[in-house]
């Protein structure tokens, strides 16, 4: 694999985690409304570091088990296929079981509800916004978990260094600029994000979760 595919791949995995619009995705729009851009920005980033480093233990701890995995690589993606298969098929059905309750609440609630009335993590500071929104994203395991299967499905293409690192900022520029946009959104916009579309994004969000599945079990 060159460079420039292994960077759009791990763009297109760091989507896959950041487009579903839970708890996280709601306090940066609601810091966005409540204090502005550079504060939901360095939430943003926050969550986008905590992602990149996760992506970092994948790597590595792939590249570990790669010589292990040598000779079985179907299996290993097939198995990694599952698992995503099942984080998005998860994901779908909570997606569908809320939907109706997100369409009838206010924009700060959504299939992750948190607190309307509860502060953000923000502090009032750009960097207690980032160290807020940083320890509230690193308390969530699955994420290395997503990454970690998608590491061992892709084991046999991410084969340099190179390969890795540019799949690693793909993934860690990805979920920044989707972060980073949530929270120009909440500034820009402020109430008026609707519940509809955060139901719409959710739903996209897990569809491209299914789709690295899908990918993962054709090849």
């Amino acid at each position: 694999m060159d460079v420039t595919a292994a960077l759009g791949l791990g763009a297109l995995v760091g989507l896959g985690v950041a487009m579903p619009l839970g708890a996280i995705g709601v306090l940066l729009l609601q810091t966005g409304v409540r204090r502005g851009f550079r504060v939901a920005a360095a939430g943003g980033l926050g969550v986008a570091t905590v992602d990149l480093v996760y992506a970092v233990v994948a790597v590595l701890a792939g590249a570990a088990v790669a010589g292990a995995l040598a000779g079985h690589e179907r299996p290993v993606r097939v198995a990694s296929a599952l698992v995503l298969g099942a984080v998005a098929a998860t994901g779908v059905l909570r997606w569908w079981r809320t939907r109706d309750r997100a369409a009838a609440t206010s924009p700060a609630a959504g299939p992750d509800a948190v607190d309307p009335d509860a502060a953000p993590p923000d502090g009032g500071s750009p960097a207690r916004a980032f160290a807020g929104f940083v320890a509230l994203t690193a308390i969530n395991p699955l994420t290395v978990v997503y990454f970690a299967a998608v590491v061992a499905g892709l084991a046999d293409r991410l084969t340099s260094p190179g390969d890795r690192l540019a799949f690693v900022v793909g993934i860690g520029g990805a979920s920044a600029a989707w972060q980073v946009g949530l929270g120009a959104v909440g500034a820009a916009l402020g109430a008026r994000v609707g519940p509809r579309a955060r139901s719409a994004l959710t739903l996209a969000g897990h569809g491209v979760v299914g789709a690295l599945a899908v990918a993962l079990a054709l090849r």
